[in-house]
């Protein structure tokens, strides 16, 4: 396991895709640490003492821009406007979707998927695609595994 494990964090503004595909903004973190390689983190505060938290794949975060990706409780896929009619629309601002859903609900969100690229491109200078399993301590994690059964 890498000693020198730091990690990196955004906010980032998103739009949730509410009833006839209206947009309400809100603001996420996200956050990205190589003690846990494969993941990213995206933080919703609503007004709770914790905040929402989902882990999303940092792969499939990429692959995302490109084309729809996912199954089951997360799935994403890029598209070149917002899906609300009335969104000023910017030309070249593409988006990343992505919906989220678990036994209390689902929800559909769209950011721009620039920003989702600029936070991926960080996490690559901290670990680099393919060298995730390097940072990773599989003694303490099948530990913590069997500790809990």
């Amino acid at each position: 396991m890498s000693s020198n494990c730091s990690e990196i964090s955004a906010e980032l503004s998103l739009g949730l895709v509410g009833p006839q595909r209206t947009i309400v903004p809100l603001t996420a973190g996200l956050s990205y640490s190589c003690s846990d390689p494969y993941a990213v983190r995206m933080a919703f505060d609503i007004g709770t003492d914790k905040p929402v938290e989902w882990i999303l794949a940092r792969d499939l975060l990429a692959a995302a821009l490109h084309g729809s990706e996912g199954l089951g409780d997360v799935r994403a896929w890029p598209s070149a406007a917002s899906c609300d009619p009335d969104a000023a629309t910017t030309s070249g601002q593409e988006i990343l979707n992505i919906a989220m859903s678990s036994p209390y609900g689902q929800a559909q969100f769209e950011i721009s998927a620039r920003t989702i690229e600029r936070f991926l491109q960080r996490t690559y200078q901290l670990v680099a695609t393919g060298q995730e399993s390097s940072y990773l301590d599989f003694d303490a994690e099948l530990t913590e595994l069997l500790s809990q059964a």
